[in-house]
């Protein structure tokens, strides 16, 4: 864990461009963000999570211009939803 003069240090450093998020997830989701970092060449489950942010915005932008993307993005919706005692924390 990080000392409070380090943390501190942080949030002075990114206080415009970055607020901290301390969620709590199943592990399996943990080892997803782990997964992906390593497949995606990433630099963590930080970065995971932002690349996975970043991939739900590029398929709703495409949805707007792609019948298949949209119907994939409406599938993956539906998938969630129906599913979600699953994925919920």
């Amino acid at each position: 864990m990080a000392t409070a003069d380090h943390q501190k240090k942080w949030r002075d450093k990114n206080r415009l461009v970055k607020s901290q998020l301390n969620v709590m997830a199943r592990k399996h989701v943990h080892e997803d963000l782990d997964a992906f970092a390593e497949s995606f060449r990433l630099r963590g489950k930080g970065e995971a999570v932002t690349f996975c942010a970043f991939l739900t915005r590029a398929l709703i932008q495409r949805a707007d211009y792609s019948t298949e993307a949209a119907r994939a993005l409406d599938d993956i919706i539906e998938a969630y939803h129906r599913d979600r005692d699953l994925h919920k924390n």
